[in-house]
């Protein structure tokens, strides 16, 4: 195996330590950058109140400045809500509570006050309108919620009781259709004008309309009864229409473009039993093929070929070490060039330290390319493959994590540079040593929240209310400025992206309006719309997505109107090959590993122009940032603009980009890594399974044999008898429905007599008899899971950071980060098999509760259990009210006992408190799979 050398790993364990309370208090690593090097002891404090929860931590590099400065201080209230967050990233923020537990206002770091209003008692209690005010400036009303009544009209549209209309900090958000399974049916939006600010005062909405543009955009949706999409058409009447297979995975999808016949955009995906992507053959008949490791079923080859002529376009190769680190990635499509006296080989090849950051590696660029900051280079016109050259980049890190040094060597072109970056001595803020090399320096080119302020010399950021960037300035002109402004929705999401410049004398405009499968893109030269262009997106970003680039006006001289651009990615999402209609190259792009291109090719230069999405598969603006959802990211020094608005969930560090791993991890939206593994699973979720009874009985009328048949393969996740069952019962209904065919269709009634279950209730006894075996697709460790362990979990993870007051709620402690915290007492034998599997193992009954204090009554091992946010709510909704108690806290919930051990979890009030029956099928199942982690708290009878 290439690049590893064992003894770099040798006795660098990560270490957790735990009080007599269980608590963690101290995460030790060992750090080490070569075999032979000295190991550095990274020590990471926590410190707990007397109730157990977390107040503050503190990384090792901080703790050695003696500054006495935690990274995090957190502060709770009397009922354990969380009250003040101190970041020496992010500042201080201060939220409050009402006495029903909903947040009514929130100080931020910047000084912003946020004032939620509530529905009186008389009502719900729905959110009204927020407040927030800058400080030195008047509040502005920033959200109002107009909420449907009880008209019949309103019922047409199963909008009773719903936010019908939602003006927020990008306009008008209006809700005009729900399906009964609560999907989106109908929704239209309209833009502030360019000159309003968000501000819906008054209570007169007519005076909130004259705000808006006059042009509205709707956008329409169909669902089948399971909620999944089936079309979508949008705001420019343009028609995506998908399919799936028997278990609910993508499998064709097309595109009716408005006044034109329907294509076809993926011809076919097939998937393999684990769910992960086999083969997609593309409308422009191009196949992708994935490869997987059968040990670790890691992706090691994705090979995209065109069967007209046989030409493979591209066939990436991937290495691993032994714990998934990719090692090197070798392009079998391209040959191996030589080029002044050296041999370029069409590979990337990384090397880490014993904390599994990045800190070198090698690859080709471009033989003219130069250092990048924020600029963009030149694309080669066309294609010269005989221009490029070996790299080597290595990097440096600091003891907290942040990258301090980039030092870029190609020797055969004498392009050798270093990219060095300033660290404040107090936080993990940083900067370009061009604009500071005196880290006393640093913090005040940020903002009180971790805003950056400064992009380059003479180029200013601006941040609205809600820390997310408004605009970038680059150059100040006396009557206008070259700069680009955005708008955001309230979830965060950017609606709309404006570009302006002074070209001679006349004002240019480009602007971007951001819609639900549509971008689209204008250019004003003064007065003039010289540019209008629909650009139809079908798919996600970084998952072979398609986009069909519509002119309005005159396209360009050297494209085709109605282009479609297909994106051929890498395991990262980065858009490598763009590929037209026939199949033919449009443009090629290789990247650094933090994101800076490489290598960039193109048919033509107005080809190269229209490129917009590329590393990771996210856009990248004309500053040279890369726009994830939540945050921008800076390339050029692999580092986020702004601190984590998820705060620790991938660690103390709010900057790091991917904990210094991004060949390995993703982000997906600027707020959490994520594995690479998860972008070649399926489209859809991983079925439940009482959707995979659904299908595998119910629904095969409405499938072909073949179809039957692929599902079956599918389906083997339920494995022993689980499996049996649905495989027989599958083979009876083929036979079957071959025989009735060959007479007419069959239908509800003929089905039935033939003995086949027709409800949902008679399905699970058949697949369900033995649902104590079913393990969803996404459970990685299924055929051999592993312990499961706290000692890699985000920070704060387990630890209670808040709670509610409501003794009889299922639910009573929460983490920092939403998960939900369970506990139960159990045998010997019990905790074995939970050490042994990382599963709960199900009994009569496997009650667990909501507190340590009810737990330790009874006589064994008592574990903490640590699991997904939702959990409570997806057992509510199999859920049972045991007793008269239980019933008075959940009203519309099924009542009594019954036979629930094999489908129910079955909540009861006992002990002054609501526990949880899982029983031995689907509840406990459903429960195993949402453990994030577990904790033994103590194994002896409270005295």
């Amino acid at each position: 195996m290439k690049n590893i050398d064992s003894k770099l790993y040798q006795h660098t364990p990560s270490v957790s330590v735990y009080d007599n309370r269980g608590l963690t208090i101290r995460n030790i690593d060992f750090h080490r950058t070569f075999a032979e090097g000295n190991t550095d002891t990274r020590i990471t404090r926590h410190q707990y109140d007397a109730h157990g929860y977390l107040n503050y931590s503190i990384d090792p590099r901080l703790y050695d400045t003696n500054s006495g400065q935690p990274n995090f201080i957190w502060q709770y209230d009397l009922t354990g809500n969380l009250l003040r967050t101190e970041s020496v990233d992010a500042g201080c923020t201060v939220t409050l509570n009402d006495i029903e537990g909903r947040l009514v206002l929130t100080k931020l770091a910047t000084g912003v006050i946020q004032i939620r209003q509530y529905e009186d008692s008389s009502l719900p209690g729905r959110l009204l309108s927020i407040t927030e005010q800058i400080p030195e400036k008047a509040p502005c009303v920033t959200e109002r919620f107009i909420w449907a009544g009880n008209t019949p009209e309103e019922k047409n549209y199963n909008l009773a009781g719903q936010c019908a209309r939602h003006y927020d900090t990008a306009g008008l958000n209006q809700l005009r259709g729900l399906s009964l399974t609560k999907n989106i049916l109908s929704q239209s939006r309209q833009l502030l004008t360019d000159d309003q600010e968000t501000d819906w005062v008054g209570d007169n909405e007519t005076s909130w309309l004259a705000k808006l543009n006059n042009e509205t955009y709707t956008t329409q949706s169909t669902f089948d009864a399971t909620g999944t999409l089936l079309t979508q058409i949008d705001a420019k009447d343009n028609v995506q229409h998908l399919a799936y297979d028997i278990a609910g995975q993508l499998k064709n999808s097309w595109l009716t473009m408005k006044g034109r016949n329907e294509q076809i955009i993926i011809k076919s995906l097939t998937y393999s039993a684990a769910g992960q992507k086999l083969r997609e053959e593309h409308g422009n008949g191009v196949i992708t093929e994935y490869t997987y490791e059968p040990e670790t079923q890691r992706l090691i080859g994705i090979k995209t070929h065109r069967p007209s002529d046989s030409q493979v376009l591209q066939d990436l190769r991937y290495e691993y070490d032994p714990v998934g680190n990719v090692i090197s990635i070798r392009n079998d499509a391209e040959a191996t060039r030589f080029w002044h006296n050296q041999k370029v080989v069409p590979e990337n090849t990384y090397n880490y330290d014993s904390l599994y950051q990045l800190i070198s590696a090698t690859g080709r660029e471009m033989a003219n390319i130069s250092q990048q900051k924020h600029q963009f280079p030149s694309p080669a016109l066309p294609y010269d493959n005989n221009t490029y050259t070996n790299y080597l980049r290595t990097y440096t890190h600091d003891r907290s994590g942040n990258l301090t040094k980039i030092q870029h060597s190609s020797p055969a072109t004498q392009n050798n540079y270093t990219t060095n970056l300033t660290i404040s001595n107090n936080s993990n803020r940083a900067v370009l040593d061009s604009l500071t090399t005196d880290p006393a320096q640093v913090d005040a080119l940020f903002d009180t929240g971790g805003h950056q302020k400064l992009l380059m010399p003479g180029q200013n950021l601006s941040w609205n209310a809600r820390g997310e960037l408004q605009q970038v300035t680059s150059v100040d002109h006396e009557n206008i400025s070259d700069r680009e402004w955005y708008r955001y929705d309230s979830n965060g999401m950017r609606l709309l992206k404006v570009h302006e410049q002074q070209t001679g004398h006349i004002p240019q405009q480009q602007r971007v309006t951001y819609l639900p499968g549509l971008e689209l893109r204008t250019t004003q030269n003064g007065n003039a719309i010289t540019e209008n262009l629909h650009v139809i997106t079908v798919g996600t970003a970084g998952h072979a997505q398609v986009r069909v680039l519509h002119w309005e006006t005159t396209p360009p001289a050297d494209i085709s109107n109605n282009q479609l651009r297909y994106s051929v990615d890498n395991l990262i999402g980065s858009s490598q090959l763009e590929l037209d209609h026939k199949g033919q190259i449009i443009s090629q792009e290789e990247y650094y590993p933090f994101g800076g291109t490489a290598l960039w090719a193109a048919k033509n230069r107005t080809e190269a122009n229209y490129k917009t999405i590329r590393y990771s598969g996210k856009e990248r603006d004309a500053t040279g940032l890369y726009y994830y959802g939540f945050r921008y990211y800076q390339p050029w020094i692999g580092r986020w603009l702004s601190a984590d608005p998820a705060g620790t969930v991938d660690g103390l560090n709010l900057y790091q980009m991917v904990r210094n791993n991004p060949v390995t991890f993703i982000d997906t939206d600027g707020r959490m890594l994520e594995p690479t593994s998860s972008r070649t699973e399926a489209v859809q979720s991983p079925p439940s399974l009482v959707s995979l009874t659904r299908n595998a009985v119910a629904g095969f009328k409405h499938y072909n044999i073949e179809d039957i048949r692929q599902y079956l393969g599918g389906i083997r996740e339920l494995r022993g008898s689980a499996y049996a069952h649905a495989h027989s019962a599958a083979e009876k209904f083929i036979t079957n429905l071959e025989n009735s065919r060959k007479k007419k269709a069959p239908d509800e009634s003929e089905l039935a007599s033939k003995g086949y279950p027709q409800t949902l209730s008679q399905a699970a006894k058949v697949v369900g008899k033995t649902s104590d075996k079913y393990t969803p697709k996404f459970d990685e460790n299924a055929q051999n899971p592993d312990r499961i362990s706290l000692t890699k979990t985000p920070i704060g993870t387990g630890i209670p950071a808040k709670g509610t007051k409501n003794p009889l709620n299922p639910v009573l402690e929460f983490d920092a980060h939403g998960n939900e915290i369970f506990y139960r007492t159990m045998s010997e034998q019990h905790y074995e098999h939970l050490q042994q599997t990382g599963k709960l193992p199900p009994t009569t009954e496997t009650s667990i509760s909501p507190a340590l204090s009810y737990s330790l009554d009874y006589k064994g091992h008592t574990v903490q259990f640590i699991t997904k946010p939702g959990t409570f709510e997806q057992l509510k909704e199999i859920g049972i009210a045991a007793n008269k108690p239980a019933e008075v806290q959940f009203p519309h919930m099924l009542k009594g006992i019954g036979e629930w051990m094999q489908t129910n979890a079955r909540f009861k009030v006992e002990g002054g408190q609501m526990t949880t029956q899982l029983g031995q099928g689907m509840a406990i199942e459903t429960f195993n799979r949402n453990i994030i982690g577990y904790k033994l708290v103590r194994s002896e009878r409270k005295n």
